[in-house]
């Protein structure tokens, strides 16, 4: 037997914590970043608060969920980042389920969250794609030997007013990619992803719509594309876009 054959039962129980619809809708479901009650993610995940209480223990158990008590109420929220990505990276590699009939309202959330959201903590959707595409092409940021951030990107993170010192410090890799669920393409993910999100939050550049969904505000378009070298049109979401939001 192959030595490393030896995780591959650990490997296995792993994968089945995933390996169901249900606590697959609630890891989903905590992609949002926030805390959640347990009856929040029975609701989300369509069953009973019995059957949910055992895939969460399940979740917990296994690594995937952290939680705390407040009085009489249990909050779960995703571990950590590394597991947000997890989630979202096999989202990604999974092919599109066919889009069901759906009265307006919904489709105009769904195509305001495909548009912008946070994954986690880190911008998504089209418009994180958007931004991590500009990165590379002004070449802030530079994959020749794997994603690192070049002078020219430590620059101009100095100049939008994101300080690098205590992100590099944090345990956090500085720079990932993360495989966009909707686009199937990267997005900027990592401390400097997550720093980068919470920056354009607090400038008012963007700001939060229902559930994960975000949005540029008017300022924040013209603004987001002059410092990546764009056009506004670049950012312009769809038509359908403008005024949804939603939850994945």
């Amino acid at each position: 037997m192959h030595p490393t054959t030896a995780w591959a039962p650990g490997l296995a129980r792993f994968a089945a914590l995933l390996a169901d619809t249900t606590r697959a809708r609630i890891c989903l479901a905590l992609l949002d970043g926030r805390a959640w009650t347990a009856g929040e993610l029975a609701r989300a995940a369509g069953v009973a608060p019995s059957t949910a209480s055992d895939h969460l223990s399940r979740l917990v158990e296994g690594g995937l969920l952290a939680q705390e008590r407040q009085g009489r109420h249990r909050y779960l929220r995703l571990a950590d980042a590394s597991v947000a990505q997890l989630v979202e990276d096999l989202a990604g590699r999974v092919t599109a389920p066919p889009v069901p009939d759906r009265s307006l309202r919904a489709a105009r959330a769904g195509a305001a969250l495909a548009y912008a959201r946070t994954c986690y903590d880190h911008l998504a959707g089209r418009l994180g794609v958007v931004v991590h595409d500009a990165l590379l092409h002004r070449g802030l940021l530079d994959r020749s030997a794997g994603l690192t951030l070049t002078t020219a990107g430590e620059r101009w993170c100095a100049e939008l007013g994101l300080p690098l010192a205590p992100l590099r410090a944090a345990r956090r890799p500085l720079l990932r990619d993360c495989l966009d669920w909707t686009e199937r393409r990267p997005h900027l993910s990592g401390a400097l992803g997550a720093a980068l999100c919470a920056h354009l939050l607090d400038l008012g550049w963007l700001t939060r719509g229902a559930g994960r969904a975000v949005r540029l505000t008017p300022s924040g378009g013209p603004a987001l594309a002059a410092v990546l070298g764009l056009d506004a049109a670049d950012l312009t979401p769809p038509v359908e876009a403008v005024t949804g939001g939603g939850r994945a």
